[in-house]
């Protein structure tokens, strides 16, 4: 097996704490085993702990991975969903338990073989993909599993999964991808990617391990930048949060933050 590129000291992508409901909805996330941190950011459960008075509304933000997921309390109901440039919405009903996989940015393609551009922006039954994960999620998953177990179960199918992977280590690749986190997402990518890669070989590259352009790629980088900060009100009015993270004018940068979270700035980072 070839060594896996470090991408997780460079990258840590969020997703905003539940706040609608959130006596009654917990949203939690727990490392995979050690081995395989370099692929899997984290593991995921979203639940209620009693039933809501109506259905929920689940907003996932872009955050540059791929995620499997899947409904605890009834597995055969398992899903990928790829690469984003927007936020997501999710209807729910009133009772709920999803668990999920989060694949750091490139992992889910080396280690599946697939292109991460024929999942992007969209959500598709994990069967129609990989319909041996899909299997093993219907059959080994159950309602009421502790997450100590779900862990347990994970970890073991991708420890053996990794153990027969060869992954396609192009240096060029990740340098420009490393030199993009690196600096937040705020660079000139004609300029500054200058790694060894035609523009052309850089856009196939990109979107067949990472779903999508550099450029947009870099837009969800910078975004992410942005939510990890969490600035206050004062610090949005104040300090020219959009000027230090490359926006041109304030108006871009709510525009865009809009387009990656579902709200503004301002109701993002209410307090």
């Amino acid at each position: 097996m070839y060594k896996i590129p470090d991408i997780r000291h460079l990258y840590v992508p969020v997703q905003p704490t539940v706040r609608q409901s959130a006596s009654e909805v917990t949203y939690q996330e727990f490392l995979p085993d050690a081995a395989l941190q370099g692929i899997i950011y984290c593991y995921w459960q979203l639940r209620t702990t009693a039933p809501l008075d109506e259905p929920f509304i689940y907003r996932v933000v872009a955050d540059g991975c791929i995620d499997i997921f899947f409904e605890l309390n009834n597995p055969v109901e398992n899903f990928v969903m790829g690469f984003c440039k927007k936020y997501t919405e999710f209807p729910l009903e009133n009772s709920f338990d999803y668990v999920g996989v989060r694949f750091l940015p490139t992992m889910f393609p080396q280690l599946f073989k697939i292109n991460a551009s024929h999942l992007s922006n969209r959500f598709e039954n994990l069967d129609a993909v990989l319909p041996e994960t899909s299997q093993f999620i219907a059959s080994r998953f159950k309602s009421e599993l502790a997450v100590s177990e779900i862990k347990a179960r994970l970890d073991d199918y991708f420890l053996r999964l990794i153990a027969g992977i060869e992954f396609d280590y192009d240096p060029r690749f990740y340098r420009a991808l490393s030199v993009i986190l690196l600096n937040y997402g705020v660079l000139n990518i004609e300029k500054d990617l200058d790694t060894g890669l035609s523009p052309r070989q850089l856009r196939r590259i990109f979107e067949f391990y990472i779903g999508d352009s550099a450029k947009t790629f870099s837009q969800v980088v910078r975004f992410q930048h942005i939510l990890r900060a969490k600035p206050s009100q004062q610090s949005l009015r104040e300090n020219k949060l959009f000027y230090d993270n490359g926006y041109y004018d304030q108006a871009h940068f709510i525009k865009e933050f809009k387009n990656l979270y579902g709200v503004t700035p301002g109701k993002a980072f209410g307090r």
